[in-house]
């Protein structure tokens, strides 16, 4: 039976599970795949070289899903220089189901989109943002736990899922989605009986057949000893602490930065987005470049189409939501 909650409700999704962005893995492939399996794809906005460039891959997108689907739009101007405000117009005149904003303030936007009917989620990692994120008016937060691939971290925002997600649903107004390490039904029943309206996955999808990256690195994310510990925290010293798969590269990365006062041009050559992108789409070689993932890794064993996916997700969120039921004891019988 389909899961009804204010997100699907909302977005008329049939699953309350939106795939996370992923920079160079957000294209109209990955997005039509999960949007076609019942749940929000989403593509990535700086995939795309240029604000029209996002504009035709919506395009595209819709081409291959005649479902909802929305925008991922990550906001680092230090280390991504982009027209962000043309990108911004672009996701509004297209009028895509939902933004998913990250690492920038919603203050500037969020008027301009849900005037064009678009839903706004801001991707927070901390109750401070989400506070923020609530005051300016969006829609719905996603409250993403120390587990995650989280980017923008500072020093004392290393709190887990498990304490946001609790704290969050019980303060802030807004419907709230669990995101941080989720790859699983059990997953997904946890953050629904807690009071999330969902879930976001971006680790999970990277390992999924339709995902548009080579299959070394799929084969490597399913192998049993990938487990949750085979990532590490990088960019830190930088206020930009970013979860990624541990690897020689994020080794010399952390090398650096245990000097001190680093900057970023440093690790450049190392963190570089066209490193990991060839990658993504060329050598599938994970000891190569820096890759963000989350600690999902450990509940990762194998590579399903999205619909599979979704399918016995939802189906074990069932099982362990009517278990979880059959532990309330009626005291009149």
């Amino acid at each position: 039976m389909p899961l009804r909650t204010a997100l699907t409700e909302m977005l008329g999704i049939e699953h309350p599970i939106i795939q996370g962005g992923m920079q160079y893995v957000g294209y109209a492939e990955m997005a039509s795949a999960v949007s076609n399996a019942g749940g929000l794809g989403i593509l990535t906005a700086l995939t795309q070289p240029s604000p029209e460039a996002l504009r035709a891959e919506i395009h595209r997108c819709r081409t291959m899903t005649d479902k909802p689907f929305g925008v991922n739009l990550t906001i680092l101007p230090a280390l991504i220089p982009a027209d962000y405000d043309s990108y911004a117009r672009v996701v509004a005149e297209e009028k895509v189901a939902l933004v998913e904003l990250a690492a920038g303030s919603p203050k500037r936007y969020t008027p301009m989109w849900k005037a064009a009917g678009v839903k706004v989620l801001h991707k927070s990692a901390t109750m401070r943002h989400a506070l923020k994120a609530q005051e300016a008016g969006v829609d719905i937060i996603e409250i993403v736990g120390y587990e995650g691939s989280i980017a923008g971290g500072q020093p004392g925002d290393e709190v887990g899922a498990w304490v946001l997600l609790a704290k969050a649903t019980s303060t802030l107004r807004v419907p709230v989605v669990a995101a941080g390490a989720s790859g699983t039904g059990r997953q997904l029943a946890a953050a629904l009986a807690m009071g999330a309206q969902g879930v976001t996955m971006a680790t999970r999808f990277l390992c999924t057949v339709e995902a548009p990256i080579d299959m070394k690195i799929k084969e490597c994310m399913a192998r049993p000893e990938v487990d949750e510990r085979q990532t590490t925290i990088v960019l830190g010293t930088l206020s930009n602490a970013t979860r990624v798969f541990k690897n020689g590269v994020a080794e010399e990365i952390r090398q650096i930065e245990r000097q001190g006062d680093v900057d970023f041009s440093q690790v450049m050559p190392l963190a570089s987005g066209g490193r990991t992108k060839k990658m993504w789409q060329e050598t599938g070689d994970t000891q190569d470049a820096m890759w963000s993932c989350s600690q999902s890794l450990g509940v990762i064993s194998d590579i399903p189409t999205c619909k599979e996916l979704l399918r016995r997700m939802v189906a074990e969120a069932e099982e362990r939501l009517n278990h979880g039921a059959k532990c309330i004891i009626n005291s009149k019988l």
